[in-house]
């Protein structure tokens, strides 16, 4: 599976922003497409997960209430819909996914993770 995602920028502290990840190559194969951040000298942590079949989400303590994580099958497109931004949501935001014929472990470890698109990023100026 490959992932392209998109939509990061430079926004103010309070503002909105929409993250992309299309996906391509055997999407027949995934089970999971999650968001992740990083933070330069950080470790990567997750922010929020959907199942591609039933659609349910998963998100993060600090993430929840304020990012929505969706997908349009027709597009093969996850989206992360970002509202009230905070300066410490300022990372490189990375789409991946969980792909094969079978999976172990938690949608909340980027160990988890079979497939990562390029990183794309996020800025919230105070």
């Amino acid at each position: 599976v490959q992932l392209q995602a998109s939509g990061g920028g430079l926004v103010q502290a309070g503002g909105s922003l929409r993250l992309s990840c299309a996906a391509s190559g055997r999407t027949s194969s995934m089970y999971v497409v999650g968001w992740f951040r990083q933070v330069h000298g950080k470790e990567r942590e997750f922010a929020a997960a959907i199942r591609w079949t039933s659609s349910n989400t998963y998100y993060a303590e600090s993430v929840k209430g304020r990012f929505t994580i969706s997908r349009d099958n027709a597009k093969m497109t996850v989206y992360l819909q970002m509202n009230s931004l905070k300066p410490e949501d300022t990372a490189v935001y990375y789409c991946a996914a969980i792909s094969g014929a079978s999976y172990s472990g938690s949608y909340y470890s980027d160990g988890t993770y079979t497939d990562w698109g390029q990183g794309t990023q996020v800025t919230v100026s105070s």
